[in-house]
């Protein structure tokens, strides 16, 4: 991701015609910045080439939405992303831009908290910035929307990694443990309890913090029955995490979910733009597990989603 940002930037400081003969003459990588595979995309854009990387790139990367086809059709926004202000590869610009090509009516902005500081998460200041910004590029992308947001920290006794001031001025609040994911079931449990109860925590983010491939993490711990009972009562949405290496939760556990009729958001997690197309997998799962799709909160308008928070705040 990076080195296509600034293979970009570099073409953005260059002077077309030369670009446009480097391209002809196959000496586009002498420029400072541009490698192998960004210079054969430059030279296939420049040359009117349709069926080259990109299009490999495209048949490799392509989704079969299964049977999760028809919900995927009626999501509207994504409620878990992550940009350039804290560890995601993209800027906040290009995230919103993907997120509105792909049909989404807006996109949620969580970067991470200060705490996990291995991810450069947000102090309060850094979030303020970051609200401006989101601010300036609402007033150009609209009707598309982006919400403020965050990924807060779950700390180990169940309270949160920023203050109640910021986390009422949030649009929509992820909550996730990122720490400690072995502590005996019992603590577990009241930890994820207490954030839950929180009336600031609107979705509780990939919660057994599995991972499924390369060397992958066994689940955490809890009692499940009392987290979902949780979440029923305090209104707060179960993440389906759609990243391939999450799969979060297991289903077994997103069928107990809809025992209890807990809400539901289908997010992607997204670190880069390409990565908000992974919805589809969430939405096979929800599917398969009999999820109602009235329950998913992202199938809900910007406007139906943010009554939702604003009304659990209180």
């Amino acid at each position: 991701m990076r080195a296509f940002q600034t293979a970009l930037s570099v073409v953005e400081a260059s002077d077309p015609d030369d670009i446009e003969r480097r391209a002809q003459a196959g000496t586009i990588t002498d420029l400072e910045g541009i490698g192998s595979s960004t210079g054969r995309v430059i030279s296939e854009a420049v040359l009117g080439v349709d069926d080259g990387y990109l299009a490999e790139l495209d048949a490799r990367s392509s989704i079969d939405p299964g049977v999760g086809g028809e919900l995927r059709a009626q999501l509207r926004g994504d409620c878990h992303s992550h940009s350039t202000w804290s560890d995601g590869g993209a800027s906040l610009r290009s995230m919103a831009e993907t997120a509105r090509s792909l049909g989404h009516e807006y996109l949620v902005a969580t970067d991470h908290s200060a705490r996990l500081t291995v991810a450069h998460g947000l102090d309060e200041q850094r979030l303020r910035n970051q609200r401006d910004e989101l601010a300036a590029l609402n007033g150009e992308l609209a009707p598309f929307r982006i919400l403020s947001g965050m990924e807060v920290d779950i700390f180990e006794d169940g309270s949160l990694d920023l203050s109640d001031e910021m986390l009422a001025e949030l649009d929509v609040v992820v909550a996730s443990v990122h720490s400690k994911m072995r502590m005996p079931a019992p603590d577990m449990t009241r930890r994820m309890v207490t954030a839950i109860a929180n009336p600031h925590v609107d979705i509780l983010g990939h919660m057994t913090n599995r991972k499924v491939s390369g060397t992958g993490r066994a689940p955490s711990e809890f009692d499940a029955e009392l987290v979902f009972a949780a979440c029923a009562k305090f209104d707060t949405a179960v993440e389906i995490n759609c990243r391939p290496e999450r799969q979060d939760p297991p289903e077994k556990l997103l069928e107990l979910a809809v025992e209890w009729d807990c809400l539901i958001a289908i997010d992607t997690d997204a670190h880069a733009p390409g990565q908000l197309e992974w919805q589809p997998y969430g939405c096979d799962k929800a599917v398969r597990c009999g999820v109602d799709p009235d329950n998913i909160i992202n199938t809900w308008s910007a406007d139906e989603l943010l009554e939702w928070t604003a009304t659990k705040s209180r």
